[in-house]
């Protein structure tokens, strides 16, 4: 199929367990086929904080923001998911218990909070600090200097990367997962295509898609190999100091160079996204039409508000155009509702 983007949308999405979210700036849907092979569906309005404050929505300032709201959209959705493949033998453990108990209505915001700070050490800790002590340990095989070990340092960055993205490919929920990615970046591309968006068009399109977060993690990795080599800190727990404090400045330069990669499509942009592209084909794998039929329910439930909001004077009115949007949202699900009864 033509991958040309003769109709060009902002809308992005996640694979979960099952399942595909789809989202554009002001609303979010999370399509997800349960065991009873049904497809069922939340969808619910979401503006980020970048739409709303000019401060947060300052390039550079807005992607960390950006990060840090995908991450916990992420973590909700995918507990969203999982509740549909949850066993009735499954008890919670004692400590959920207590934590439900003594937190009551906040339990659920609480356990969000805890899951996002544990992903972000567990990524901070896997990606940036096991790096800088793997490279410090070598350092009497190289060099002393701060530059080279920084420069070393990225390179065992991204050998840590593709062995955790080819290492979790093989474990049999997260190959579906991947799957499921492959649907969404499909359906998107189907779509931007100028085709119309059917199970056969979707499977004839492309799985790889250069606003794919898997091409952020690329950016972040080879932006942090950047800006830290010209960094010239010496000591370990320095190093380790700076790569914490240069975090939100590297994700944000990352987020405005994947915006450019969706936004345009030469040769130079090409060449920039290959690398991420080419870890597509270990995050993405080819789907099924079941698992495409659930990427374009998901899909099509965000589409109307991403077309209408693409009218450059309704785009002006910032926080009105939300809730505008939000009360054409609350309208249509009340006609589907009238339907249905």
């Amino acid at each position: 199929m033509n991958t040309e983007r003769r109709r060009p949308t902002n809308i992005g999405g996640q694979a979960v367990m099952e399942g595909v979210m789809m989202r554009n700036d002001f609303r979010y849907a999370t399509a997800v086929r349960t065991g009873e092979n049904k497809i069922e569906m939340d969808k619910r309005e979401y503006t980020s904080l970048t739409q709303r404050n000019f401060l947060a929505g300052l390039p550079i300032v807005r992607g960390g923001i950006v990060f840090i709201e995908s991450l916990v959209m992420g973590v909700k959705i995918l507990g969203y998911s999982a509740d549909f493949f949850e066993t009735q033998e499954q008890e919670p453990s004692k400590f959920d218990k207590w934590l439900e108990e003594k937190l009551g209505d906040n339990f659920a915001k609480v356990a969000v909070a805890i899951s996002v700070v544990v992903s972000l050490a567990l990524s901070i800790g896997l990606f940036f600090l096991l790096p800088a002590l793997i490279s410090q340990y070598l350092s009497p095989l190289f060099s002393e200097s701060s530059r080279v070990m920084n420069l070393i340092d990225g390179i065992i960055r991204i050998i840590i990367l593709l062995l955790y993205m080819f290492g979790i490919s093989f474990i049999k929920d997260i190959h579906r997962v991947f799957q499921y990615h492959g649907a969404e970046h499909k359906t998107i591309n189907c779509y931007e295509s100028g085709a119309d968006v059917t199970v056969e068009n979707v499977m004839k399109a492309s799985r790889f898609h250069k606003r794919c977060g898997t091409n952020f993690v690329f950016i972040v990795v080879a932006v942090s190999i950047i800006v830290l080599v010209l960094i010239n800190v010496d000591t370990l727990w320095l190093r380790i100091g700076v790569r914490l404090l240069t975090l939100p400045l590297i994700a944000g330069i990352s987020y405005e160079i994947l915006k450019l990669f969706g936004k345009f499509d030469n040769g130079m942009i090409n060449i920039l996204s290959f690398p991420g592209m080419m870890l597509q084909r270990i995050t993405t794998k080819e789907p099924d039409e079941t698992q495409v039929e659930v990427a374009i329910t998901s899909f099509l439930a965000v589409l109307k508000t991403d077309e209408w909001e693409v009218s450059e004077e309704r785009k002006e009115g910032g926080k009105e155009l939300a809730k505008e949007v939000k009360k054409e949202v609350e309208q249509e699900e009340k006609d589907e509702s009238e339907k249905a009864s």
